[in-house]
């Protein structure tokens, strides 16, 4: 097999990144535009030693699961993994894989429960970073940047995101054009602004706008607030923040308040959280709260416990549940995410909560410095893509809690966690996953591991 060959041949799988997966004389050919079942002309594109890569040159028959794909960026942006296939496809998929990450360890016995969706697959985005770029006639290109490139895809009305956020990526090209605010040339270096950031408070409608700028002035900044709130009035916050480093990511460290409030609100499972920019919320509101209850009911409060959220973030978690316990303890490492956990406790006026700034995987020290003893008969885990660090689940291990709460945005990790948590004397409850992220490959799960 060499580069350029093509074949005629059955698309066997599907992975969650949206290839199609062949095999050809044993080897597996992923495939770029094709889908489960359908029946492809495919043109080798890259050999490697145990895979290669294709992509379709034609669909000669097209599977039954195959659905028309409206967005006219989809292939180049690679974001949504299963734009082309029926959601009922995409369903069976997503559940497929979560039960394969525990295969992979050895865990056939894991139960793993239907999907739930909260009925929308489609503008349920309550946050969106948009790059901003000149193309090669000058004009300024906002969107998302092509897959594994640099590149940017002009898109300013994504099916993903929230609806009103199209019309206020408009109003700030024509801010941009009429005073010639210059635009980021990731080549050079040089140009002012680089992204576009916009969330919203979807029970409250509040948006904040943040421009990301490689300085910390904004020409015009007056004029600038001045359209926005007037053709936006939904607008609570504008924010710059200052960027200037050499960086894949996004937000620098700096936020100046331009206008309005700090935050914005939103409200999950009955609790009213306020959101600073630096963070982290769930950008599915309404599978985060089916989420959030499926946890609460997992956690089996009473009344009398004391529940350590790990990894809290806003504290929209334990906040969620403070009403069913002796006490919450939140720990964050995001300083700002702590500020905010603090703040909304005061504000829905709930006093058994308390938030710390620390690493989790240090929770014991951090707590221990803080002056508050560790000794909780519920955690709730909700870390990062990379999962929990061993340390901490070695010290959750050795402190015999009698309950633990997991809830994972990855699959593969909180398998391998789970294999660890089984290993050293936890019973492992069925896994329920969630669909926050309709249309990608991602999938949100939580499960519950009680000491035996």
């Amino acid at each position: 097999m060499k580069k350029n060959d093509c074949f005629d041949t059955e698309i066997l799988d599907m992975n969650s990144l949206g290839f199609g997966i062949a095999k050809i004389d044993g080897m597996a050919i992923f495939v770029f535009g094709a889908v489960y079942g359908d029946f492809a002309r495919i043109r080798i594109i890259k050999v490697e030693k145990k895979y290669a890569v294709a992509r379709t040159e034609e669909i000669l028959t097209p599977s039954p699961h195959r659905v028309d794909d409206v967005c006219p960026v989809s292939a180049a942006c690679g974001g949504c993994a299963f734009r082309s296939v029926s959601y009922d496809y995409e369903r069976a998929q997503k559940e497929a894989a979560v039960r394969m990450s525990f295969q992979r360890q050895g865990m056939d016995n894991v139960t793993v429960a239907p999907l739930t969706n909260a009925g929308a697959v489609s503008h349920y985005r309550n946050k969106g970073q948009y790059p901003v770029r000149r193309g090669k006639n000058g004009e300024i290109q906002i969107g998302f940047f092509a897959a594994k490139s640099h590149r940017v895809l002009p898109c300013t009305d994504c099916d993903l995101q929230n609806e009103s956020f199209a019309p206020i990526l408009m109003q700030v090209r024509r801010f941009v054009e009429d005073f010639g605010i210059s635009v980021y040339d990731e080549t050079s270096g040089e140009g002012l602004l680089r992204h576009i950031y916009l969330r919203i408070g979807e029970a409250t409608g509040q948006i904040m706008l943040c421009l990301v700028l490689t300085k910390p002035q904004l020409p015009h900044a007056d004029e600038f607030v001045a359209r926005m709130t007037a053709a936006f009035s939904k607008i609570a916050s504008i924010y710059i923040n200052v960027n200037g480093e050499d960086t894949n990511v996004v937000l620098g460290k700096s936020f100046t308040l331009l206008f309005g409030t700090p935050y914005i609100e939103d409200i999950l499972c009955g609790v009213r959280l306020r959101i600073l920019p630096a963070a982290f919320y769930q950008v599915n509101r309404a599978a985060a709260e089916l989420l959030y209850k499926k946890a609460a009911e997992l956690a089996c409060l009473s009344g009398g416990e004391t529940l350590l959220d790990l990894y809290c973030g806003i504290g929209s978690i334990g906040l969620s549940m403070a009403h069913r316990a002796k006490k919450v303890i939140g720990v964050e490492v995001v300083p700002a995410a702590i500020e905010c956990a603090r703040e909304n406790a005061r504000a829905n006026g709930i006093k058994n909560a308390e938030f710390y700034c620390g690493d989790a995987a240090d929770a014991v020290l951090s707590l221990e410095k803080a002056g508050a003893p560790l000794s909780p008969d519920v955690v709730i885990l909700d870390p990062p893509r990379k999962g929990c660090a061993a340390s901490l689940l070695e010290f959750l291990c050795a402190q015999n809690i009698p309950r633990i709460v997991y809830i994972s945005c990855n699959s593969e990790t909180l398998a391998r966690d789970a294999k660890y948590l089984t290993e050293n004397g936890y019973q492992m409850g069925k896994v329920f996953p969630f669909d926050l992220f309709c249309r990608t490959g991602h999938v949100e799960c939580v499960t519950v591991f009680e000491k035996e």
